[in-house]
């Protein structure tokens, strides 16, 4: 049960170590310190509230005595000993009331004093806290920030780990696409595998179609050597033809025109 214990504790801390934030720790820490702090401020408030009632319990018992005095000096005025006695005698039991609540007062002022002082350090501290978590947090957001771009540098992060499986994937099932239409292709060629659109041909129909092909080019070529030969040949003749009916002719005009000549 103690082993058991400790490896629930163990897991436990190792989880809470892994689902805490240091920045949100110190936003916590920085909020319980000023809710301290307002504790504290409070009890000063209340303290110099009490401080003040007192002061006023003070001043009317005060007023209340003055005004006992004055009505035993006009009592003992008027010859009434007995109610001058008494209005001393009230004086003097005001009096010692106030001097209860001098003693209270002086009391008051110093937890005052006390908790002002305390406030005014507690307030020191918590500033001084303030500063260093924000700075604590700025380092902490640029050491995370540099971690995750030096993982994501080195593929070790778990997102570009992703990536780059999923690239790994899409790779191989492309070679394997390839690799798969290739052989298909070779098998088609090879006649191994039947097309069943008709398109396809064998090596030996390939072969035949270009014999045949190339065949029909040679009887075309020949067809168009006789042509363009007969057809110098006719014209050859035409030309000589026409040249022997000019020169008949020429020969005529000469014949023609030499008595003349000889005439003139």
């Amino acid at each position: 049960m103690k082993r058991m214990g400790m490896i629930f504790r163990a897991k436990a801390n190792k989880a809470l170590d892994r689902a805490e934030d240091p920045r949100e720790t110190l936003d916590y820490s920085y909020q319980k310190q000023l809710e301290l702090l307002q504790k504290v401020r409070r009890g000063v408030a209340d303290v110099a509230t009490s401080r003040k009632r007192l002061e006023l319990q003070m001043t009317q018992l005060q007023g209340q005595s003055s005004k006992l005095e004055d009505q035993g000096k006009k009592a003992l005025a008027l010859g009434r000993e007995d109610l001058a006695r008494e209005a001393l005698s009230r004086k003097s039991a005001l009096q010692q009331q106030v001097t209860d609540l001098e003693g209270q007062h002086q009391t008051l002022q110093g937890e005052e004093e006390k908790l002002t002082l305390a406030a005014q350090r507690l307030q020191a501290k918590v500033d001084a806290f303030r500063t260093k978590k924000e700075t604590i947090k700025a380092t902490y957001t640029a050491a995370q920030a540099q971690t995750r771009i030096g993982e994501a540098f080195s593929g070790i992060s778990e997102e570009m780990g992703d990536v780059g499986m999923a690239i790994q994937r899409a790779e191989d099932k492309t070679a394997q696409l390839q690799a798969r239409s290739g052989a298909i292709d070779e098998l088609l060629a090879s006649g191994a595998l039947d097309d069943q659109s008709g398109m396809a041909k064998d090596d030996i129909t390939a072969e035949l179609d270009r014999l045949s092909g190339g065949g029909d080019v040679e009887l075309e070529l020949q067809r168009m050597k006789a042509e363009l030969a007969g057809g110098s040949s006719e014209g050859g003749r035409q030309a000589l033809e026409g040249g022997q009916g000019e020169g008949g002719q020429a020969s005529g005009a000469q014949q023609q025109d030499t008595p003349r000549f000889n005439k003139d």
